[in-house]
């Protein structure tokens, strides 16, 4: 599996392939709070809630707003990026874990924001994560990128260093009786170009 990386925009039928990537960025993060529609009998799994989310048309950082690395033509790995509009500043956390991540989201209203970067495993250490952090910069048609990432997060923060993203803010995560992971969001912003 050495072929060469390609990079495609998504689409509506790629939603579970979109979902389970996502989870996989958020480090389990997103399917967490997805397992809320299984307690309220929306879905039987939370994977499946995450699938419904990432196929509708309108949802932010849902499948119009994402791009796919393939290799040999199996998917290897997402972006999601958007422009975080002025409704953010409106937006309310779906639960306290995530008040601290919309707190330093508000803080870049106008910039792009890389929502997710996710690559599978047997994947990484071949680019593809580079590859697909410079194709959403080009998305980005020259404004300021942000995104938000774990500190512990080491080869995440080396690779948005690498592309010139320094720390903004950061915030200590919330934990709770069913998330109890322990360290820090950290903002990171590229300028302008």
């Amino acid at each position: 599996m050495g072929g060469a990386v390609t990079i495609r925009r998504a689409e509506r039928r790629d939603a579970a392939e979109l979902a389970i990537l996502v989870d996989l960025s958020s480090h389990g993060l997103a399917s967490w709070l997805w397992y809320g529609a299984v307690l309220d009998g929306t879905t039987q799994t939370a994977l499946e809630h995450g699938r419904n989310q990432m196929r509708h048309d309108d949802e932010r950082a849902g499948w119009k707003d994402a791009s796919l690395a393939e290799v040999d033509s199996e998917i290897a790995g997402v972006v999601i990026g958007h422009l975080v509009d002025p409704s953010f500043a409106d937006e309310v956390a779906p639960h306290p874990v995530f008040e601290p991540i919309l707190a330093l989201q508000k803080q870049v209203v106008g910039n792009w924001f890389i929502d997710s970067v996710g690559v599978y495993r047997h994947h990484r250490g071949r680019g593809i994560g580079r590859h697909l952090v410079a194709h959403e910069l080009s998305r980005a048609a020259g404004r300021a990128v942000s995104l938000i990432t774990e500190s512990d997060n080491e080869v995440a923060l080396g690779l948005y260093g690498s592309h010139g993203f320094e720390e903004i803010a950061r915030q200590p995560s919330v934990s709770t009786d069913t998330y109890s992971k322990k360290h820090d969001w950290v903002l990171l912003t590229r300028s302008a170009i």
